[in-house]
């Protein structure tokens, strides 16, 4: 087995391949770095990107048109959402790439985008090209005819 050191999840999918399930525990512990272990996985995730890209959080919240405080409460998994539409807003909003959004709708328990769907299809490019502000994204939508994104209220 391997050192100790942060592994994403292809390497750790490639190690699995040639482990044995004797050879669990020694697994667990030579990668217990590289494991989720908190209740709510996508706070680490979306603050470790956020930090890696050198963002400060409430400009996220800003650019993601969502009241700063009901941000951070989304983030620390103090306040749950069931729209999608907001975590996509705060991925966008931290630059987030297609492959890191799709991880993190799915650590929000959400459905990833799906390039079956129309609208989610737009979303995906969007998410290659950032067009612009969340506000260029919803008049993209609106183009197509197709729903704006969720509006984020005041919400405590």
């Amino acid at each position: 087995m391997e050192n100790n050191i942060k592994k994403n999840t292809k390497e750790l999918e490639n190690i699995l391949n040639g482990t044995h399930i004797d050879e669990i525990n020694e697994f667990l512990q030579e990668h217990s770095e590289s494991f989720l272990n908190d209740e709510f996985p996508f706070s680490t995730y979306i603050r470790d990107i956020i930090r890696s890209k050198g963002i400060k959080q409430q400009d996220v919240f800003l650019n993601a048109d969502i009241p700063e405080r009901y941000g951070y409460k989304l983030i620390s998994g103090e306040k749950r959402t069931k729209q999608r539409d907001i975590i996509f807003r705060l991925c966008y909003a931290a630059q987030l790439t297609l492959e890191q959004t799709q991880r993190a709708l799915k650590l929000y328990h959400m459905p990833e985008l799906y390039s079956k769907i129309p609208r989610d299809a737009l979303l995906m490019i969007t998410l290659n090209t950032h067009p612009g502000s969340i506000f260029d994204v919803n008049s993209l939508l609106e183009q197509h005819n197709m729903a704006a994104l969720t509006a984020c209220g005041n919400i405590d």
